[in-house]
């Protein structure tokens, strides 16, 4: 896992796109923050760049550091989760245009997965997570179910956890608008 956190950096902090294990289905991700690399997803999704992208972060910390006017009951939320659970933010003016949806919202997941955490703490930044498919295709739940097509179009595969045959799932999701108003999306 090691020498996999250490190559999947030095891509990400070059600007490149990488394809990973997370906390719940294999993803497609680079660091959040930097725009063209975040463009580049879009491209390799075959997606409109009007949808919004998952970011993960390795912390509460790094989640207030990057949402700080969070509702509290959010925090409360993605703090006490004990499955994977993606919370939309109103908004987050620290994170660039390209990761949010029109609207200005934001998905974020506190992961708790050691390899997502560990290129977190090494970028110093969220990363995208978006899974690992052609926009509108089926969300592969194991390596092997991925798109020959993906698998190229990146700068790096992580080696770890390919041969996981475990059926992963995507996370829930939930938004949280001001005042606690909250909506169930999946």
């Amino acid at each position: 896992m090691e020498e996999d956190v250490k190559e999947a950096l030095k891509v990400l902090k070059s600007g490149g796109v990488i394809l990973y294990p997370t906390d719940t289905v294999w993803g497609i991700g680079c660091d959040a923050t930097n725009t063209e690399a975040v463009s580049r997803i879009f491209e390799i999704k075959k997606r409109s760049d009007a949808k919004s992208l998952i970011v993960l972060v390795d912390s509460m910390a790094m989640l207030e550091r990057w949402v700080p006017d969070a509702p509290e009951v959010a925090l409360q939320l993605a703090e006490a989760a004990v499955e994977p659970l993606t919370v939309i933010y109103d908004s987050a003016p620290a994170l660039p245009e390209a990761v949010k949806a029109a609207d200005g919202s934001v998905g974020i997941r506190v992961c708790a997965d050691s390899f997502c955490q560990a290129l977190c703490r090494g970028l110093r930044r969220p990363i995208v997570s978006t899974s690992a498919n052609i926009s509108g295709h089926p969300t592969p739940a194991i390596f092997s179910e991925i798109e020959p097509e993906v698998k190229e179009a990146v700068d790096y595969v992580v080696g770890w956890r390919q041969n996981d045959h475990t059926k992963a799932k995507p996370s829930g999701i939930i938004k949280i608008s001001e005042g606690g108003r909250f909506k169930i999306i999946r």
